[in-house]
Parts: C-alpha cells; structure tokens; sequence
C-alpha cells in the first residue's frame, strides 16, 4: 500500500516533461505519422470481383458455396495474452482523506507529507489520529506522536485504530505497505482489561507481540494499584493473550503469584472454563473444596455451570445452575441443588447420613412476545430442611426462611365482545418446620367477562335494569396435601382431591337519594366433584365408619346480598382574619359507613343421616333415635375442595366504617404558594355483623385496623385489635351474655397487634440529613442477615458498575466529618387475651445497618431481640473495603448454631475473578 501523493504534486510533474525544444517535437510527430502508414499496410486489402469466363462450365464450383460448405477455421490463441507476471498494483487501493488544524505541507525533494495539530488520516479501516503526523513516500511509512503545548506539556498522543481495535501510544511507526508497525509505551483495551505495553510490535491487524507489558483492570492507569507484568507475550485481539512468564505486582511490588507460562482468554462473547473452587476445614467433616466446576457457553442464548463440592470425610454437593434468555421473547434460570450429608465415621455410634435438595426455577416472558398469552414461572421446592443443614456457604443468608413457595402459570385472552380469558396455574406451598406441602396440580381458572345485557348502545347506563350484569367463571382444582416424606411418591397422589365450581354473578347498582350509593346481587354456584363419601354407624362396635366413593356427584347453591353506602366530608378549618397562615391551615376527615345485608338458604336435601348397622336387638324406634343424632348426621360432600352446602339459614347485617384523616399544613419551603398536605390516619377502620338468624351469640367481635406514616413517610405504623361483646364463663367459653351486663366494660379486647418499620439514614453530602426511601420501608428483608459467599455474588465485578462522581470526591482532599450511615428497623408486638390469658404472644424487634467509615470502608450488621423470651436472634456482622480494583470482605455470625465467618479478598473485574484469596470457618452441623 502507498500513501496518494497531492494531486498538484502530479500535475506539475507532469507539465515539466512537456517543456521540450522543436526538434524533438517534430520528431515525435514523425514518428507517429510512419507508425500509422506501417500499420495501414499490414491492412488485407477488400476483395474485388472476379473476371466471368464468356462459357458457362457445369463444373465450375462457385466460390461462395465452398466457403459455407467449409467448416470454420479455428482462431488461434494469441500467447501474449496470458501473462505470468502479475500485473502491477494499483498505487492506492482505498481513498485517503487527510486533515490537519495548522499545517499540511509535502516535502518534494524528501517525499514526505507533514501533517500538525490535530492530524488525522482515514485510509480503508485504519484511522490515525495525532498531534504531528509524517508520511513518507519513498519508504511507505507514517510516523505519528504528540506534541508539546505552551507550557511544555505532551498532548494529543497518537490514536490508532483499526477495525475494532484501538491503541494510544506515545508514538507510533506504521509501514504501510507491509501493515506493520512499532507501538511505543501503548494502552490497548482487551476485554474489561487493559495492556500496558513499552514495546509492541504490530505483525498484521490481527496479531501483537509485546515486551514487558503489564495487564490490568486498574481505572488509574498511569499508577495501577496491580498489574500482570507480561515479559513477553503474542495478542490477538478479542481472542486471547499467550504470555511467557508472568507474576502480579501490586504497587510496583512483586510477589511470588505467578506462572511460568499463562493464557488469558480474550473474547467478546462468553467461552467455557473452568471455575476455581474455595477451599476451607470444617471441624467435623475435615477438608473441603466448594463451588468448583466448569462453566459452559452452550450459546448465545443458554449456558450451563456445574459446581461441585467435596468434604474429606465423604460428603459431597453438586450445583448446576443454568441462564437461559431470548430478547424480546423470554428469560429465566434454572437451579438444582443436592447435598449428601455424613456425620462422623461409619461405625461410631453418632454416624449418620442424610440427603437434601432444593430446585430453583424463574421464568418470565417479554411483553412484547405474545401480548394475549403469557407463561411465567417462579419454583423453590426441596428438602424442608434443606437451608438448615446445608454445608455450602450460599444457603447461610436463607437460614431463617420457614416457607418455600412456587407457581407456573399459563393465561391466554380472547380479545372480543365479551372477552374470553383462561389460565392454568400450578401452585406448590412447603413449610419447612412442620414439612407440609400443599400443592395444586394444576388449578384452572376461565372468565367471561361482564356483560350488560340491557344496556344501551350508545350513552351511559342509567337505572337499576340498564345496569344489571353478569359473569361466567369455572374454577377447576386438583389439590394435594402432602409430607416430606411422602413427595411425588404413589400415596401422595392417592389422597388428591379434585373438583370444579361454576359460578355466575348477577349484579346491579344506582343511586338513591342522589347521595346514596345501592347494589344488589345473588350468585348461583355449582360445585362437580369426583369423590364422595358415605357413613355408617356401626352399633355393635360403636364406630362411625367413613367410605370413599368414587364417581361423579354435584350440587348447587346460592345466595342474595345488598349493600347501601355514601361518602361523607368534614372539614375543619383553623385559617381566620387573625391567622392568616397558621401552622395548621385545616383537617380534613372522610367517612366511608356502609350497611349490607346478606341471605344464604339452607340446603337440607344434601344431608343425611349414617346408615345404621349390626343393628341386632335394636327396635325400629331405637333406629329412628340414632338415625336423628345430630352426630350422625353428614354431606356426602364432606371433605370436599370446594366445602359443603349451607345447612343452617343465615340472615346477618354487615356494619362497616372506614376513616380517613388529612392536614393541609403550612410549608416550611417559603417560596411554595400552596399549603403542604400531609397523612394523619390513613384507613381507620371498623367492621362488625348481626346475625338474624341466630339464637344466640348474634353480634360478631369488632374488628378494627388502621396504619399511618409519619415523619416524612419514614416511619410506617400499622396497628389491629379485636373486641368482642359477650362475657366469658367461669370456664372461659364465651356465653351469650354482654360484657358489660356482667360488670364488665361494653367491649372485651381478645386481641391486638402493632407492627412498625423505620428506615433513616444520614451523612451523605455532609447534609446529615434523614435520606431513604419508600421501599426500605415495605420490604421487611432489608433487615435480614446477608449471603455470606462473596466469591459467587459477583457484586462488583462489573468495570461499568455505578461508582460516586469522582467530581465531588475531588472536592476536598480530607473526608467529610459527617459520615454517611443508615439504620434500618422493624418492631412487632402481638397480645391475645381470647380466654383470660392476658399475655403478649410474641414481641420482636430487628434491626439492620451501615456505616460508611470512609469512602472506602463501610461496616454493617444485622440482627434482633426476642423481647418475650429476652434473647438475640440471629446475627450478623459484615465489613467491607473497597480497594479500587480489589474487593475486602467480611461476614461473621458470632454465636447460635450457624456461628461462622468468612473472609475474602479478590479481583473485580470479571475475568480475573478467580484471582482470589478466601478463608472460612463453616458452622458445626448439629443435627
């Protein structure tokens, strides 16, 4: 390749060669005009005709006629033609463009362009951009480096870029015929790294060979805190890094970890490898390596981890975990996890050998995929104890989680008028002390939606028949309950229960009074089921005896219910001509009272009375006598997914008032112009019932609750209690006495409830102000312990992490007096009082927080007091150092069972995350 010279440089070569004398023109005309009669001649000459002879011979062959008869001659190949010498290269095969701020000047007599202040050239892919450029015509090289501004500082150092890859040297020698160049003191970004080289060699674009250069992931590159010294080593861009011997440096000081040889993967896309495990002892299962294995890139859209671990006393682990994604379609992942648990040695007498599990599994669909169907999955199911007596560090932060939960579910909607929608969910509930497990395999849910029969086309629905509507939904279920012990084994699915329920709503609603709001509506429910039962009383061995009837049965129900509401304001105003912008400008209370009324028949002709057997010595009358036994009397519907029919009659009046309290206050911003308006109370309310029906015991407890925020929204209060009428007997039974009638007060409260979450912090922009959010408030695991592995979380090891401004870090040279802290608190209390116990049932209070030491130490914990049982509960404390490139943690549970810690120390950046250090102790395994 060669660089174009200017076009004026080949104009006036040109022009020079014309300026000749006379003669030589006249020569050169001559020459010309003989050339042209030399080649007229070797013209064939075009053919005439022929002389006819005066007597016409038969056998006379016409001339024309053997020319069309002859075959034609082939043409000969001409062998000049093809030449074995290749002809020669265009000078430039690409355009080349060339801009330079101050100067362009070219040399004629040296053959050298001079390109300064700002120099750029554009030739096919390579770019180059510096502050002084040379090309060189008779060598085809170009040599780029900085210059130096006014006050003798190097600036705008060279730019090479080619393709994909980019490299800024201090200055650079590039052939450009042959491709290659020298590099000088370059810094090449590879892969979230960074090659710091003095010498490279430039071989083509796509292999670099250098001499001592050091690999980093150091921000600060002109003083990496750590570095690779690489002696020499071969590149290749986005593939890999091959290198002699090679040892880190940390602040220029070496240290003994190295490799005589190394290979630095360097690719784009993810690759397989191997995974380093962490090594550690444990006191009662020797020496172990955990979260070993092999990672493999299946392909762009799925890949695979398989980690393993391994106690020197036999137990073992395996891990795989899977991400799979699509865009636009879905994502999810997927993870199995089993551990084969030994205690102490085969033949003592405390040898002992268990297995646990636990199946992870989240899937979610993009909107965009399919906008009317959607399939989503969230899975946590496994051994219950499995969190409890795990070994691997990863399942420490899940120590105190009591319940797994899981859920499939596939819905699909038929857009039209009335919309058709259906999903078919399956559920799985576990709790891990008692190890039940309730399952639904599947539940199906269908939808009709509302439909208004008699309303108008066109224009609003006015009236109590224009809005009267009604629904159609099916609900199909086939329900397991289960132990540990018994999952996915054949007894699990013998005792499932299946069913389906129709249910068809009819509803109406208008106004009354205007201010009054009226609806009514009934429901009728059918119920299928594909298992009965049926009683029979066994007089000689006194027994009620219970059997399962399989085969289809249903029954119908329904019932009626109306409700009557309104809205009512009160406002409280403090603004007057005295006050014109009191503290409090007013208050403002909304009530929400509603009264509704409901009727469920009784449906009699779905009991019977148990079949009475071995009846001998019995009269007809005594029959009679046992048949009538309330205690005999069933549903065959017993037992069922949906319940049993109503047996009794019920009639009750529903009583509800829901409160609402704000304040319009003024604000403490002088400039806003409208008063600031804040929450007092938010939902007081009040629910009780009367039952009409009823001989006794009519009125239900009151049941109150309510919540409110206050300083700010930081603090979230939410408080319940229940008071019940009636007395209790000496027994403590309720009877069907009012308390106050038996010289109590007019409510007894059975029980009460208050839970509270506070979250502030303070010290960030030296401001110490309060600074958190909402959803610390609501998410109550924001006080829980935290994962104890930080080798897997890879928190950190993203270079494109959000960092703090460094702007505002460069501030001040000494850290801010007001360290930057949060606090994060949550308190619960429960009392019950239902039979004169009169105790508090639990009284908790956990808490959780940080504090930023410095803006690179931080310290935390987490932990609670059981106030009832004065105890702590589970805790832990964490330290953490941030040190730029590197990552300092660690995790410490002092005491309980779980007692352990963990310290780790490694490299951020995510290719060289196995360049770690980690030391644990593991918790003793009580069983």
């Amino acid at each position: 390749m060669a660089i174009q010279k200017p076009s004026h440089t080949f104009t006036k070569i040109h022009l020079k060669a014309l300026h000749t004398n006379n003669f030589k023109i006249l020569f050169a005309l001559s020459f010309t005009v003989f050339i042209n009669m030399f080649s007229f001649a070797q013209d064939i000459p075009k053919p005439t005709d022929s002389i006819k002879p005066a007597v016409k011979d038969s056998l006379v062959i016409n001339a024309k006629d053997l020319i069309k008869n002859e075959a034609p001659a082939e043409k000969a190949q001409d062998t000049t033609k093809t030449d074995s010498i290749k002809p020669k290269k265009e000078l430039l095969e690409h355009i080349v463009k060339y801009t330079a701020t101050d100067y362009t000047s070219f040399n004629q007599k040296k053959q050298k362009l001079y390109l300064y202040n700002e120099a750029e050239i554009d030739y096919g892919d390579i770019n180059i951009k510096s502050g002084s450029i040379t090309i060189d015509y008779s060598t085809n090289t170009v040599y780029a480096k900085g210059i130096l501004d006014s006050i003798g500082e190097y600036t705008q150092a060279p730019i090479f870029t080619q393709g994909s890859n980019v490299v800024e040297p201090d200055s650079i020698i590039f052939n450009t015929k042959t491709e290659k160049a020298l590099i000088y003191n370059s810094k090449t970004e590879q892969s979230g790294g960074t090659v710091i080289a003095q010498i490279t060699k430039k071989e083509n674009d796509s292999v670099y060979f250098i001499h001592r250069g050091k690999y980093t992931t150091a921000e600060d590159l002109e003083d990496p805190e750590y570095y690779i010294l690489l002696r020499k080593a071969k590149v290749v861009p986005g593939k890999k890094i091959v290198t002699g011997l090679a040892n880190l440096f940390i602040y220029e000081v070496p240290t003994p970890i190295g490799l005589p040889f190394a290979f630095f993967p360097q690719s784009e896309k993810q690759t397989s490898g191997i995974l380093i495990p962490s090594f550690g002892e444990q006191n009662d299962r020797g020496y172990f390596l955990q979260n070993g294995g092999y990672y493999f890139a299946i392909s762009d859209y799925i890949d695979l981890a398989v980690l393993g671990d391994y106690y020197t006393n036999g137990s073992y682990g395996l891990r795989l975990e899977n991400n799979y994604a699509k865009r636009y379609k879905f994502r999810g992942n997927l993870g199995f996890r089993y551990e084969n648990l030994i205690t102490s040695e085969r033949g003592f007498p405390d040898y002992a050998r268990s297995t646990v599990y636990n199946l992870r599994w989240s899937h979610s669909q993009d909107s965009k995929a399919s906008p009317s169907s959607r399939f989503s999955a969230s899975v946590n199911l496994g051994s219950s104890t499995y969190y409890r007596q795990s070994l691997n560090q990863i399942n420490t932060g899940n120590f105190l989680n009591n319940t797994l939960a899981s859920s499939v579910s596939y819905s699909k909607t038929f857009e039209g008028e009335p919309s058709v929608n259906f999903s078919v969910t399956a559920t799985h509930s576990q709790n891990t002390n008692t190890e039940q497990i309730n399952m639904t395999l599947p539940t199906f849910q269908g939808n009709v939606s509302r439909i208004f029969p008699f309303a108008p086309k066109v224009g609003s629905k006015k009236g109590i028949i224009q809005n009267i509507n009604l629904q159609y939904s099916v609900r199909g279920e086939n329900r397991i309950q289960t132990t540990d012990s018994s999952f996915f084994k054949k007894e699990m699915f013998d005792d499932a229960k299946t069913g389906f329920q129709h249910s068809i709503p009819i509803s109406t609603n208008f106004k009354v009074f205007k201010h009054f709001s009226l609806s009514a509506s009934t429901n009728f429910n059918e119920t299928w089921t594909f298992k009965t039962i049926n009683k029979v009383y066994d007089n000689l061995n006194d027994e009620l005896i219970t059997e399962t009837v399989n085969g289809f049965d249903a029954f119908r129900s329904y019932n009626f219910s109306t409700s009557l509401g309104t809205t009512i304001y009160g406002m409280f105003n403090f603004k007057n001509e005295k006050k014109e912008n009191p503290k409090i400008h007013a208050i403002r209370h909304v009530i929400r009272p509603s009264i509704s009324y409901n009727i469920n028949p009784a449906f009699d002709r779905y009991y019977e009375s148990a079949e009475v057997i071995n009846a001998d010595g019995l009269t007809q009358a005594d029959i009679d006598i046992l048949q009538n036994d309330p205690s005999l009397q069933y549903s065959r519907f017993e037992g069922g997914l949906f319940g049993v029919p109503g047996r009794n009659f019920s009639s009750s009046m529903g009583i509800s008032l829901a409160n609402n309290f704000e304040a319009k206050v003024r604000d403490k911003d002088s400039t806003a112009t409208e008063p600031k308006k804040i929450v007092l109370i938010n939902n007081l309310n009040f629910s009780s019932s009367y039952n009409f029906a009823g001989d006794s015991l009519q009125w239900s407890p009151v049941r109150m609750s309510g919540g409110t925020q206050l300083f700010d929204n930081k603090l979230s209060l939410n408080f319940g209690a229940t008071l019940d009428p009636y007395a209790l007997d000496n027994n403590n039974n309720r009877i069907n006495k009012f308390n106050i009638d038996n010289g109590g007060s007019l409510f007894r409260l059975t029980s009460a409830n208050a839970t509270m979450s506070y979250s502030l912090s303070g010290g960030k922009d030296g401001k110490g102000q309060n600074d958190s959010s909402d959803a610390a408030l609501n998410n109550p695991e924001d006080v829980l312990p935290k994962n104890l592995d930080f080798a897997n979380q890879q928190i950190g090891v993203d270079s494109d992490k959000d960092e703090d401004d460094d702007d505002e870090a460069e501030k001040s040279a000494f850290y801010n007096f007001k360290i930057p802290w949060s606090l994060r608190l949550a308190y619960a209390v429960n009392y019950s009082n239902s039979r004169r116990q009169n105790e508090i049932s639990s009284h908790s209070l956990m808490f959780s927080g940080d504090i930023e030491l410095s803006p690179k130490w931080s310290v935390g914990g987490s932990s609670g007091f059981d106030l009832k049982n004065k105890g702590f509960t589970f805790t832990q404390l964490r330290f953490e150092r941030d040190l730029l490139s590197w990552r300092m943690n660690f995790s410490w549970v002092p005491f309980s069972a779980r007692s352990s810690w963990n310290f780790f120390i490694g490299i951020k950046s995510n290719i060289l995350k196995d360049l770690k250090y980690e030391k644990r102790r593991q918790p003793d395994q009580r069983l």
